[in-house]
């Protein structure tokens, strides 16, 4: 690759070409012009980790925490090591432009990609979105931040009409990404699925080009969500440069159209063409040549310890009553629950990956005591675990084999043109190429053989988009084909799992296959889901257990032992791009099963594994309670380091645990109704309203513990109409070392509105050993510091008077205090 002469390149450009760039030439990139030396350009998914082009069969990569616990350290130079270490991923599987970070809003705990971004607070998500950014972009790879704008829930999210104010959208939902721009300048934006009052993001005008390019200064390139663009005239003249992916549904020929009846005119698609070579010209230093061989790290376990204190300084100690935690080495310890030998590393939907090695809980905690005891307690799946953790192919190894068809079962002329291992049995299939295979409409046969080492009934399943019979031995075990019941899977577009069972003998081995239909032969349609070619399928299964009697099991063997923990929480089947959750309840049994191990053992550790808040009817029944998010590959020792000790704990929430779904602002306004979704609750987001209405919650926003403690002192403010300097004295005052949160608060004292009691407006994370003091210092614009946006000039207003300084560890715990003044009133756009 090489820099190209932008307007020699759209002089030479012939029309059909400039159509053809208006779109993506592929599933995961742009379209080259080989004459005139125009690449094509590689995207990936990278929100927690930078996949590559293959959601299924693809090299492993790095799994960073999801985006709630990477905010959750409250470490802006942690968090540029991060994105420097997907730059790097990046690079290695040839990818120009990542597509991450995901930046919206938690207005509400069950919304199903929160556990993707990063708070429910604007300044703590814009500040952290910068600092990834910076690191993926110091490699010199583009960084798109997504997903521009109001993509906060995932209920009709094509569809859904988000009608917000003026206010609520600058100063809640933009904010994040007004304050990304300000500081690290993403080269990439992508639109969001969902209208803003009325109008599809991809061909809002105002959104695109107004606010973003105009009053912000972006001059970088805007792309679509996947099939998330819905015209071809309108989204050209909004400013959406390109349709993704490819080959196009909405644009191609219809923009032929619209030039030929000028609805649009040829110097609008120029423009749009602008900033795709622009775009080109900025990842050329990279070198990545087009269609690079797809990689990943040279020697992945070197970036082990990086990913082991992501995991660890993310965790976030709720409760620690009694100081049972640091967990004694030497007493004999039962781990139980359904989170302990699965490493829950990712929610689910486009921010998985396959990871290079995963750790478990019980795994990491194993590490440090000489003997471990375990019981399942109960499960948490949601569908049946995957098959494959106990099928073979017929070579022997772990796992099936795939193999690919055009023509159905039971064809007389079908040929098997593609072979592929596969040691998971769940697949999502639209990437998925091979030249002699129909992109639209094939088959695949999933072969493999099940050896049980215990006899009794196992229970199959299977979930699809397409369409899939299950046969052990030549019986139909599972039929997902005749009849198919809509579900959420496969990103909200797949079926429900069917499921059949079978008793089987230990020691016999049993042929196992899957016949699958790519998406084409599905019968039943969700109305406004993502358009998938290829489909996607996932078989499951496992022994039928009586749940009772395994939280019995669970509850006698926490009686003998010294102390307990439980793994518990939620996992990417319950959190999930696609659908969001029906309640913040935990699953099945797990309530019953914390409840149950408290009552007899009093050195019970809850560790929750979730992206976003649960309810927790037992909080007064143990005595510590640990939030360890999904913390990527490392998750498990990430885990046990905080339990034991090795990592004094100093994660702080990034967003509000109520104690009830119910309790939550966006409580009445949570999903799309017939397609439109009320911001009832304005500006008034997780602790904003809470503090407002004065409503109990279980943990506040920016809580955390720590095994050591901490004292402010000496506050100082320093203030003009440019910039406000607050700087006071932290001190370990215990005798472990440690990191603590300085967390900034302002309020404006009168105001001819109604403002939340106080805003978060700055923060730094300081490491202190025990006895020593540091002075912190947080500077920060005054205009940003001081201003709500006034709907009547349309403009954002600092307004002259006194204004409340709040320094504290969480947004509730205010340590100390302090005020300054604006001497005039000002108003003010842009950054």
């Amino acid at each position: 690759m090489h820099a190209l002469d932008v307007e020699e390149i759209v002089s030479q450009l012939g029309l059909d070409e400039k159509i053809s760039l208006l779109s993506g030439g592929s599933f995961w990139g742009t379209k080259s012009i080989p004459h005139l030396k125009i690449p094509a350009l590689r995207f990936s998914d990278g929100p927690n980790g930078v996949r590559g082009i293959r959601f299924w069969n693809g090299p492993p990569a790095a799994c960073l925490p999801c985006g709630t616990a990477l905010a959750a350290t409250w470490d802006t130079n942690l968090i540029k090591e991060a994105g420097r270490l997907m730059g790097t991923e990046a690079i290695a599987k040839g990818v120009h432009v990542s597509l991450g970070p995901t930046i919206n809003m938690q207005r509400s705990p069950i919304g199903g990609r929160g556990f993707e971004s990063y708070s429910e607070d604007p300044v703590l998500a814009g500040n952290m979105a910068a600092s990834i950014i910076d690191g993926v972009q110091s490699k010199g790879v583009a960084s798109c931040i997504k997903h521009f704008v109001c993509n906060d829930i995932e209920h009709e999210r094509q569809a859904i009409d988000c009608r917000v104010s003026e206010r609520a959208l600058r100063e809640i939902y933009l904010m994040p990404f007004q304050i990304a721009q300000r500081d690290s300048k993403p080269k990439a934006y992508m639109t969001s699925y969902n209208k803003v009052n009325g109008l599809h993001v991809s061909e809002n005008q105002r959104l695109l080009q107004h606010v973003l390019r105009d009053e912000w200064g972006f001059d970088g390139f805007i792309m679509s969500d996947w099939f998330g663009t819905y015209s071809a005239t309108e989204s050209v003249r909004a400013g959406l440069d390109i349709e993704m992916p490819g080959p196009p549904r909405v644009r191609g020929t219809n923009i032929n159209v619209s030039l030929g009846n000028r609805k649009l005119a040829e110097h609008e698609v120029d423009e749009r063409i602008r900033n795709l070579i622009n775009l080109v010209n900025r990842v050329v230093p990279l070198g990545i040549e087009e269609n690079a061989p797809e990689g990943q790290l040279e020697r992945p376990k070197e970036v082990a310890p990086q990913l082991r204190k992501l995991a660890a300084d993310s965790i976030v100690l709720l409760k620690n009553e009694g100081s049972v935690l640091p967990l004694n080495r030497n007493r004999s310890t039962a781990v139980i629950g359904p989170n302990a030998t699965v490493a829950i590393y990712s929610g689910g939907g486009s921010a998985s990956l396959k990871p290079y090695w995963l750790v478990t809980p019980l795994e990491g905690i194993a590490q440090y005591v000489p003997e471990v005891k375990y019981a399942e307690g109960t499960t948490n799946y949601k569908q049946l675990p995957v098959l494959s953790r106990l099928t073979k192919t017929s070579h022997g190894k772990p796992g099936c084999t795939a193999k690919f068809f055009n023509e159905p079962h039971g064809d007389k002329n079908r040929i098997c043109r593609d072979e592929i291992y596969t040691d998971v049995s769940e697949m999502l299939l639209v990437d998925y190429a091979h030249p002699d295979i129909s992109p639209e409409l094939f088959y695949m046969d999933l072969e493999s053989t099940l050896t049980p080492e215990v006899s009794g009934e196992y229970e199959f399943g299977c979930s699809v988009r397409g369409t899939a019979k299950l046969y052990i031995d030549g019986e139909l075990i599972v039929d997902n084909a005749t009849k198919q019941r809509q579900g959420s899977t496969f990103l909200g577009a797949g079926t429900l799992e069917e499921r059949g069972s079978k008793v089987l003998e230990a020691g016999k081995t049993y042929q196992v296959v899957l016949r699958f239909g790519s998406s084409l032969t599905q019968k039943v349609k969700k109305k406004g889901a993502t358009a998938m070619r290829g489909g996607g399928v996932r078989v499951g299964g496992c022994l039928k257990v009586d749940p009772v009697a395994e939280l019995d099991k669970a509850v006698e063997l926490a009686k003998g032992v010294d102390q307990v923990v439980i793994c518990a929480g939620l996992s990417g089947e319950w959190e999930s791009e696609g659908f969001d959750r029906p309640d913040m309840d935990l699953p099945m049994l797990q309530n019953r099963l914390i409840s149950a191990v408290a009552a007899v053992n009093a050195n019970t550790v809850v560790v929750n594994q979730s992206g976003t808040p649960i309810t927790m009817p037992w909080i007064k029944e143990v005595p510590v309670v640990v939030q360890a998010w999904y913390g990527g590959n490392e998750t498990g020792n990430g885990i046990a380091d905080v339990l034991f000790g090795a990592v004094n704990p100093a994660g702080k929430l990034s967003l509000s645990f109520p104690v009830r779904n119910e309790d939550n602002p966006a409580f009445l306004n949570q999903r799309s109704e017939k397609g439109v979704c009320v911001y009832g609750e304005d500006v008034y987001v997780g602790y904003r309203y809470y503090e407002r209405t004065k409503r109990d919650v279980l943990f506040p926003f920016g809580h955390g513990l720590s095994y050591t403690n901490f004292s402010f002192s000496d506050l100082s403010i320093q203030s003009d109409l440019v910039s406000l300097r607050v700087s006071l004295t932290v001190k370990n005052s215990g005798d472990r070392a440690g990191a603590e949160v300085v967390q900034l608060y302002i309020s404006q004292v009168e105001c001819p509105i109604t403002r939340p009691p106080k805003e978060l407006k700055g923060f730094e994370k300081t490491f202190l050993q025990p006895g020593e003091q540091k002075q912190i210092e947080i500077e920060m614009q005054t205009k940003y510091a001081t201003s709500y946006w006034d709907e009547e000039r349309d403009q954002w207003a600092s307004e002259k008077g006194e204004y409340k300084v709040f320094v504290g560890n969480s947004s509730v715990n205010v340590l100390l205090k302090g005020s300054f003044t604006v001497s005039k009133s000002t108003w003010w756009r842009g950054l």
